[in-house]
């Protein structure tokens, strides 16, 4: 049985919507059911074997739902978040044409997103240092400015691995203004979304008050090597 902490600062968000559905489920509802919403179908009910997902979705409004925690978290930010999920959907249906065999840097940026994104209204200097990736800045000497941080994790993904949170778990920050209505820029790539390893802020983790917390360079990389693959499990 899925089992989130709903006071953890991950799910804080999604309690409001969560709650009744995981009741749902409890009481037996798949999970497009549970969500108990018309947006939400079982897998492959109506979806034309030809038909991409994304497609799809931007055609009927409909979220083909399978019957698993990956799915139940998509189902969460689509409700609680369901201007942003509009925006990647009709962003996708708007990217660039790319070379065959290949989704481009929008779509790939949209799938980051979707995936492992994080929504964060920050100060300027906070900003700068996360794409930087100059994570003292970020988390020991700059680290009252998330006092005047905002944020909200909105990747599926990413809230499902947080089910069992490992210091390792990387989100993709997508800088904005206002965590209920945020623009995706024109000019998106992965490269305007920098890493962030989520168990690293500031109150979202016991153990990130040691300051040796942040001396594991297999997490908190420096920025020449982000771009190398990661290993052992490690996702920044």
């Amino acid at each position: 049985m899925i089992d989130p902490d709903w006071a953890a600062p991950w799910f804080a968000p999604y309690a409001g919507v969560g709650e009744p559905v995981l009741a749902r489920l409890r009481a037996g509802q798949p999970v497009y059911a549970a969500l108990a919403h018309p947006r939400f179908e079982p897998d492959g009910a109506r979806q034309p074997a030809d038909e991409g997902y994304e497609a799809y979705v931007a055609r009927t409004g409909r979220v083909p739902t399978r019957h698993n925690a990956h799915d139940l978290f998509n189902g969460l930010v689509w409700l609680r978040n369901p201007v942003f999920k509009r925006a990647l959907n009709e962003a996708h249906q708007t990217a660039p044409p790319a070379p065959a065999g290949r989704r481009g840097p929008v779509r790939d940026a949209l799938t980051l997103l979707d995936e492992s994104g994080i929504l964060l209204v920050a100060p300027a200097p906070l900003r700068a240092a996360l794409r930087a990736q100059d994570w003292p800045a970020v988390f020991i000497w700059g680290r009252t400015a998330w006092q005047g941080a905002q944020m909200r994790i909105v990747g599926h993904a990413l809230l499902e691995k947080l089910l069992q949170p490992r210091k390792a778990w990387c989100a993709r920050v997508l800088f904005v203004d206002d965590l209920d209505a945020p623009a995706l820029p024109a000019d998106l790539s992965p490269g305007l979304l920098p890493p962030l390893p989520v168990l690293g802020i500031p109150g979202w983790w016991p153990a990130n008050e040691e300051e040796g917390f942040y001396a594991d360079d297999r997490v908190f990389r420096p920025k020449r090597l982000a771009s190398a693959p990661a290993t052992g499990g490690f996702a920044c």
